[in-house]
């Protein structure tokens, strides 16, 4: 599980990721993407999934079939972790021609569900997506400040998008126009 120092921004009742729900039809919505790497986790390079789907540690390529990690706000319900975005749930982010996948939570500390992990800039719902950096520590977080910002999120997306396969940093971090 990955963990991300973020000020308290509100409650989770304020976020607006209560509204978006996958029905299985593609959506698109304008959010807030920061990311988290091999640098960042409990233990570097642990990268142990909180809601595994496709594998057990965070990763990915990009596309349909092995789609990027995201980690995503949770509210505690007693012991157990409710997603804002249920695990398994699959998007496509055009500025990174990349396919991503919930499956792991923004942060595992008790206070995490008052923190920016729900929402960011402007009350978008905030994904953070897993630019992966081993060996590459520099160039990781070049590569985090350059994907950061507002874009958009197409979720339950077709599985005929445009991809740049390979991992974020080390496929060298490439962004372009978004919709």
């Amino acid at each position: 599980m990955a963990i991300f120092l973020a000020a308290s921004v509100g409650n989770a009742q304020e976020s607006p990721v209560a509204l978006l729900q996958p029905t299985g039809q593609e959506q698109s919505f304008r959010g807030y993407l920061s990311s988290y790497s091999f640098w960042d986790n409990e233990l570097s390079g642990a990268a142990a999934l909180s809601h595994p789907q496709r594998r057990e540690f965070a990763g990915g390529v990009g596309t349909y079939s092995n789609p990027v990690t995201l980690a995503v706000g949770h509210v505690l319900q007693g012991s157990e972790a409710i997603l804002d975005f249920p695990a398994g749930t699959r998007f496509y982010l055009p500025r990174l021609r990349k396919y991503a996948i919930s499956e792991d939570i923004c942060r595992d500390a008790d206070d995490s569900q008052a923190s920016a992990c729900h929402f960011g800039k402007n009350g978008l719902p905030w994904l953070y997506i897993y630019i992966d950096g081993n060996g590459m520590r520099d160039e990781t977080t070049n590569c985090a400040r350059k994907i950061t910002g507002i874009q958009t999120f197409v979720m339950d997306p077709g599985p005929n998008y445009s991809v740049v396969v390979g991992e974020i940093t080390q496929s060298g971090c490439n962004t372009f126009p978004d919709l």
